[in-house]
């Protein structure tokens, strides 16, 4: 993905050696073209792999085990297999249920599963999971994509229970709205509604995105909100101490109930709106 790439190059640029991973060849060796423009060393190596990371765990632990020959232990791993479907819940494909779960979270739970072993023998290592806001708040017409990043959060919080004693720290990441082809493509078929809400916070390029959750993964924190910190704060104050958290929650609850307030007031307008048409036409 746009993210993906981005910060692969985010973190060659501290002289990591890379491996990508996705399914489009075409794709990964343009992707390896950019990242090695990157280089700080001429001794650093990007590796391309291509497997889909959400269909079968056997593939997806071949392919680490053989970057791992290559370039080593993975030190740090970066979770960014996704795809968003939006459309208003009884007319969404219901294979498309199965589809966002698969590639969203199972396309992550597989890598993780490959990489987690070695990392516990080491007792070192970062997991970064790329969720999204959707993944912090169910929208308007995304209720086949939210549940599938709220997933990744459940088991980011359970991962890093059992990882913490072996000196692995775990990272979800809830990027905004970003400037990719994905997204791009997304907003084709994006109902109304979801597209109001989606404007009321703009959109990021994925150069911004990378450098915020690549600077957080290396940090002992575990889970970065990054630009809607102060937004939803109440989802993810295990970022703060205790007594900020304590401080600070109800407000942080306040304003988030302020802006779901304003989104269903969207929803709210755009119904009233169509029914007034649908009047309308009938009386013509």
């Amino acid at each position: 993905s746009g993210i993906g790439k981005c910060i692969a190059m985010e973190c060659y640029k501290h002289g990591a050696f890379i491996t990508l991973v996705a399914r489009d060849e075409h794709k990964l060796v343009q992707a390896k073209k950019e990242v090695e423009k990157c280089a700080i060393n001429d001794k650093q190596v990007v590796l391309c792999i291509s497997v889909d990371v959400s269909k079968d765990y056997t593939q997806v632990e071949s392919v680490i085990k053989q970057a791992q020959e290559k370039l080593g232990p993975v030190d740090m791993l970066v979770n960014c297999a996704g795809m968003s479907i939006s459309g208003k819940f009884e007319e969404v494909e219901v294979d498309r249920f199965k589809k966002l779960m698969e590639v969203n979270y199972l396309g992550s739970v597989y890598p993780t599963r490959a990489v987690v072993t070695t990392m516990k023998e080491r007792r070192m290592g970062r997991i970064m999971f790329v969720s999204s806001q959707a993944g912090q708040i169910g929208l308007f017409g995304y209720t086949a994509y939210s549940p599938s990043k709220f997933a990744l959060r459940g088991l980011a919080e359970a991962l890093q229970m059992e990882m913490k004693p072996y000196n692995i720290y775990v990272t979800v990441a809830y990027p905004p709205d970003t400037d990719t082809p994905g997204f791009a493509e997304e907003n084709k078929t994006k109902p109304l509604e979801t597209r109001l809400i989606s404007e009321t916070s703009g959109v990021c390029q994925p150069e911004q995105v990378a450098k915020v959750v690549v600077k957080d993964a290396v940090m002992d924190g575990w889970m970065d909100g990054w630009i809607d910190r102060l937004i939803f704060c109440d989802v993810k104050m295990v970022i703060l101490s205790h007594s900020v958290q304590i401080v600070t929650m109800g407000l942080f609850r306040t304003i988030a109930l302020f802006y779901l307030g304003s989104f269903d007031s969207i929803v709210r307008r755009c119904m009233i709106q169509r029914e007034q048409s649908k009047a309308a036409d009938k009386r013509e």
